[in-house]
């Protein structure tokens, strides 16, 4: 075990400083191949290891793991046939389509492929995208795998190889495939236990206006060796076959994803639900997940270093790792965020990006019974690319390397006098450069790349490995309400480092609070999760902290509140208790809905007439929602409409939140009463159970003052 511990460890520094260079200068010293204390004891012992047969097999037992572990450092050799392209490092060996760039082999550990090749749709590995043209409504669009239709080897030598799978488009091609150039790139490392992927996209002067919704890059693993997930310390476990979900064996819920499993392969998983949406997570998160086989003991890890080329900022929520077995690293996608994420090009639109890259990383242990330490290698895994993040060895002109990038640093205080007469340091305060736009505008920004950095208890941020490029800096704090965004935009150059100083966020505020219901973190988290539905059970979310990805939440609605809808009374109720953590319409049976209204009942001891009072609505998502509000008269008209927002679809995907929304409602004074008030939340569409509003806050301002 120590000898396995110690071949880690030197995978790891080979990984980390991905030179094989600097692993002779670390070495260069060692007197023998086993090392300074071996080497001693060797000496010391001459004799008495030339006449103990037991001491000749020690011998040739470190001799042969030396021998070993020197084959992990074999040179990287690249194969080129006619159909198909092999890269092989002595620890894992990677065959890719010629010229398609499809993954159809990963041999590792005795595996001849943990790749699966006998689905009925999609195998092995694959860069996919989903697009559709400009008048297109939703986000359902074609499927287009991306099949190069040229191969190049752009370097070659002992220490690295990468290789290149291009498709260039051309008018032929219109309404086949997307109008993008795709060049898909594939990086093995000498001693590197995994391989890299990254892509270029480019949409040029030539091309026609579409719409891209969705890329990827994806893996299908082998069924009948992968059958433990994990994408967190916990959530991890056994996972459902794929031929649970198939009919007769699964049954389909409200939704495709979503399948209830009556007859499974393996009676523990029946009466579960299981959808893909479930095991999502923010992509400041979304570091490392993956999949363990059992026999032999091997792990398969999709790794994600950096969340600058992904869409949507740090708190966007997509897909992971799922039944099939699956392993996706997203990097656009309408999930958690609807239409407003789509990338939208224009007619002759100039556009490049870089997707990637990701590592997919590969280790083993010899003890079955270890098996699941392999996460915990994973996780060590990652900090070691993070670590490198950016990484030296893409020969791509489009990746720019440590030295053409920069560093803003600078720290963000909260000024808001009806909280504190002094500035008060954002702690934990979401900080980033991202594309010009609004305030806010980045959580709906798909085209450019992002750069975030969390404050610290005082305020101070670091924000490092920006493309050289011009930006806005952005900026959210929780606990407080909107956002803020820097008065000037912000020009990176290569190596620059720009100290911004001390920045000041006053977020909206006109006066003082009466009262307020939930915590403004952008996320409905802290209400009231109902226990779910006893048919429609995820066992690994049974007592968990993340209740709300259990199936069929919103339902419970209708069961908690037969009679008549929620109220809430300030002073006495309690929101986590209370308020329900969706506003959704009410079931009355099959297929049919009904508007449903929140009343929030509370008392002004002194309205101050001829005064505006502000009402804060603060949600975490909408779906097809428009939320009136009425004050004391349930049947009045509206004194704000929403109109109709939101296609984040996150009440249905289990997610806490979606794209956030600020509304302030202005509230002459003569519309409340000395006494007993009552504020009517009307959520008025009434087409699908997936239609409403989750909160994050709530609030209302007196007037101001003085």
């Amino acid at each position: 075990m120590e000898r396995e511990r110690e071949r880690e460890r030197l995978l790891h520094a080979f990984q980390a400083k991905h030179s094989y260079k600097q692993h002779k200068k670390d070495n260069m010293n060692l007197p023998s191949p086993l090392g300074h204390e071996n080497a001693k004891l060797i000496y010391i012992h001459k004799n008495w290891f030339l006449k103990s047969f037991r001491v000749y097999f020690f011998v040739f037992w470190c001799f042969g793991n030396w021998l070993q572990d020197f084959s992990t450092m074999a040179d990287v050799q690249l194969h080129i046939l006619d159909d198909q392209v092999v890269m092989d490092n002595g620890i894992l060996e990677l065959t890719l389509t010629n010229p398609g760039g499809a993954i159809i082999g990963i041999r590792y550990n005795g595996i001849d492929n943990l790749l699966e090749l006998h689905n009925p749709q999609l195998n092995g590995g694959f860069w996919d995208l989903n697009w559709a043209q400009p008048e297109n409504q939703g986000t359902r669009g074609k499927f287009d795998v991306l099949n190069g239709t040229s191969f190049k080897v752009i370097l070659e030598n002992e220490e690295q190889v990468e290789v290149s799978f291009r498709r260039t488009w051309n008018t032929p091609l219109q309404g086949e495939h997307a109008p993008l150039n795709i060049d898909k790139r594939f990086i093995m490392l000498r001693g590197s236990s995994g391989f890299y992927s990254y892509a270029i996209y480019e949409h040029q002067k030539n091309m026609p206006a579409f719409n891209l919704y969705e890329t990827r890059i994806a893996f299908m693993l082998k069924i009948d060796k992968f059958h433990y997930m994990a994408i967190a310390d916990n959530r991890q476990r056994y996972m459902p076959s794929p031929e649970d979900r198939l009919p007769g064996r699964g049954q389909e819920l409200a939704y495709p994803e979503a399948v209830l499993l009556v007859n499974p392969v393996e009676p523990e998983f029946k009466g579960e639900v299981d959808d893909k949406y479930q095991y999502s997570t923010e992509n400041k998160d979304n570091g490392v997940h993956g999949w363990i086989c059992f026999d032999p003991p091997v792990g398969f890890w999709q790794i994600c270093p950096s969340t600058e080329f992904r869409t949507g900022g740090p708190t966007k929520q997509d897909l992971t790792s799922h039944v099939n077995p699956t392993t996706l690293a997203m990097f656009v996608s309408a999930h958690y965020g609807g239409e407003d994420l789509a990338l939208r090009f224009d007619p002759g639109e100039q556009w490049k990006k870089v997707f990637g890259p990701v590592f997919i990383y590969l280790n083993c242990v010899s003890d079955k019974n270890k098996a699941l330490s392999l996460w915990e290698d994973a996780k060590e895994q990652l900090k070691v690319e993070v670590q490198s993040w950016p990484y030296t060895f893409p020969e791509s002109k489009d990746f720019p390397k440590p030295n053409q990038r920069g560093t803003v640093t600078g720290r963000l205080l909260v000024q808001d006098r009806y909280v504190s007469k002094d500035q008060i340091p954002a702690n934990k305060a979401y900080v980033g450069l991202g594309p010009l736009g609004k305030p806010g505008s980045w959580q709906k920004e798909s085209k450019g790349y992002q750069f975030w950095a969390i404050a610290d208890e005082e305020g101070n941020f670091h924000i490092q490995n920006i493309h050289a490029k011009e930006y806005n800096l952005y900026a959210w704090v929780p606990g407080f309400i909107g956002d803020y965004q820097y008065d000037d935009s912000i020009n990176i150059t290569a190596g620059c480092n720009i100290d911004l100083g001390d920045l000041v966020f006053k977020p909206p505020r006109d006066g003082p609070t009466l009262w307020a219901i939930g915590i403004p973190d952008r996320s409905a988290a802290e209400f009231y999760f109902p226990d779910p539905n006893p048919k429609y059970i995820n066992k690994l979310y049974v007592n968990h902290p993340d209740r709300f990805r259990q199936y069929g939440l919103w339902e419970r609605y209708t069961d908690l509140y037969p009679d008549g809808d929620l109220i809430f009374k300030v002073g006495v109720s309690d929101y986590a208790k209370d308020w329900f953590y969706a506003h959704v319409s009410r079931k009355l049976g099959d297929s049919t809905y009904r508007a449903t209204t929140w009343q929030i009942k509370f008392k002004l001891e002194n309205v101050r007439q001829g005064r505006t009072y502000k009402l804060r609505l603060a949600l975490a998502s909408a779906t097809r929602a428009e939320l009136e509000v009425r004050i004391n008269d349930a049947g009045a008209n509206p004194q704000f409409s929403s109109g109709l927002i939101g296609t984040d679809n996150a009440i249905a995907y289990y997610g806490v939140h979606g794209l956030c929304y600020l509304f302030s409602v202005e509230v002459p004074s003569d519309l409340f009463l000395e006494g007993g008030n009552i504020i009517f939340l009307t959520q008025a569409e009434t087409t699908s159970p997936f239609h409403g509003v989750m909160y994050d806050y709530i609030r209302l301002e007196g007037p101001s003052r003085p």
